[in-house]
């Protein structure tokens, strides 16, 4: 009996679903940076300067809705964790806390790397974010570096390992851990 009813409980705490703003600020975040991820790729293969704009104004609009989605998570109540040993739970605290810190810190790399770059940086022909900073070479390149060098393949790396976590759990430990953010 006391077997049944722990299934029975871990059954519940893995179908305990994040809120319905937390799923939707998960989702549109990942299409925020595929999308901005995207246009770069279209500058960087078709040398259109239509597409860095646009790479651009998707950043800026990734960063303000990661710090609304912070806010979204300090206010809203995260569901009971999967159970699972400690080492695995830190370890998936520190990979969110460090993908929020990353989908945050570049697109700040990438607008300090445009205005020290000398370059305003348009937000899709509503306003335009102006140089509010003495341009310095040294300085964007600085910011490029951390934007590309450093950044971007961190958050790579921080999504592979978000997403194999939960395909681990989906499918190997079976915990229905993926139905709880759809």
């Amino acid at each position: 009996m006391r077997v049944i009813g722990q299934l029975m409980r871990n059954t519940e705490v893995s179908l305990s679903k994040w809120s319905v703003s937390s799923r939707i600020f998960h989702w549109i975040s990942a299409v925020l940076l595929l999308v901005t991820w995207s246009m770069i790729l279209l500058y960087e293969n078709l040398d259109n300067g239509f597409y860095i704009g646009l790479h651009k104004a998707f950043g800026i609009s990734l960063l303000c809705w990661m710090i609304a989605r912070v806010i979204n998570r300090l206010l809203t109540k995260a569901p009971p964790s999967v159970p699972m040993p400690k080492w695995q739970a830190l370890l998936a605290h520190l990979t969110h806390f460090g993908l929020y810190a990353l989908l945050i810190a570049m697109p700040i790399a990438g607008l300090l790397m445009s205005v020290y770059g000398g370059r305003p940086v348009d937000i899709f022909g509503l306003f335009e974010i102006p140089v509010f900073v003495t341009p310095d070479r040294s300085l964007a390149r600085f910011y490029n570096d951390l934007h590309t060098g450093i950044i971007w393949p961190a958050i790579i790396a921080f999504t592979l390992v978000h997403i194999g976590a939960a395909l681990y759990h989906q499918f190997i430990k079976k915990d229905n851990l993926i139905a709880r953010m759809k």
